[in-house]
């Protein structure tokens, strides 16, 4: 029998609907074969116990100054250079796990877990929040209506190469990961076409909230997907 421990950051956000997801899923007789452990991270030592890390919503800039001061920054920083863990952000995971960040503040750090530049608020402030169903069956197999819930989202500016001299980017200290990005979905909305979920190897970001859905099959494609298949 194998056993995963996944970890969800619990500094600041969503974190606890995460969890309740993920221990449901794995209810099913499917997982039968496989013992889960779920972890709250707030330091480094739990963190080290973890196969997955779920980096949930909340406020991008409160996360990364809570991780700084709680000395989990670094910790945080080697999990996503290890090929062998999985990663997941949410919106504000999301801007966590980017290489580069546009209009951050200036005390925000983030992880290069994903190589690419975000954007924070780009759909505007709390007012402007959303849910649209949206169809995602070109990468999760039958999912051709999932209600995805944007919250003061972030979206994916940019993929690769940035110019790091310009003004107010926020960049992270970890090495570009190898794996090339691929774009799992393009928003169209207002006449724009914006990314908002992309997977780079074993490392997913989204700028929705699943876990503020009432829908499983996003974080059961995510533990098949992510957490399942990088172990084997």
């Amino acid at each position: 029998m194998t056993s995963f421990t996944i970890g969800v950051l619990a500094l600041q956000g969503a974190f606890f609907e995460h969890l309740e997801f993920l221990k449901s899923i794995v209810q099913s007789p499917e997982y039968s074969a496989h013992t889960f452990q779920f972890v709250q991270v707030k330091t480094g030592e739990q963190l080290a116990t973890c196969d997955s890390l779920v980096i949930p919503g909340g406020e991008s800039t409160s996360i990364s100054l809570i991780a700084e001061r709680t000395f989990l920054l670094e910790p945080l920083l080697a999990f996503v250079r290890d090929p062998c863990k999985s990663v997941w952000g949410t919106c504000a995971g999301l801007i966590f796990l980017a290489q580069h960040l546009k209009n951050g503040k200036k005390e925000q750090k983030v992880l290069g877990g994903l190589n690419i530049e975000v954007t924070r608020n780009a759909f505007g402030r709390q007012l402007d929040s959303f849910e649209q169903v949206l169809d995602f069956s070109s990468f999760v197999p039958g999912l051709t209506d999932f209600p995805a819930v944007f919250i003061r989202a972030p979206v994916v500016s940019r993929i690769g190469v940035v110019d790091l001299a310009e003004e107010g980017l926020i960049s992270s200290s970890n090495p570009i990961l190898d794996e090339p990005v691929e774009v799992l979905h393009k928003l169209h909305r207002n006449g724009h076409e914006l990314v908002v979920a992309v997977r780079q190897g074993n490392h997913l970001g989204t700028s929705f909230h699943p876990e503020l859905s009432s829908d499983l099959r996003f974080h059961k494609w995510f533990l098949d997907e992510f957490v399942l298949k990088s172990a084997s």
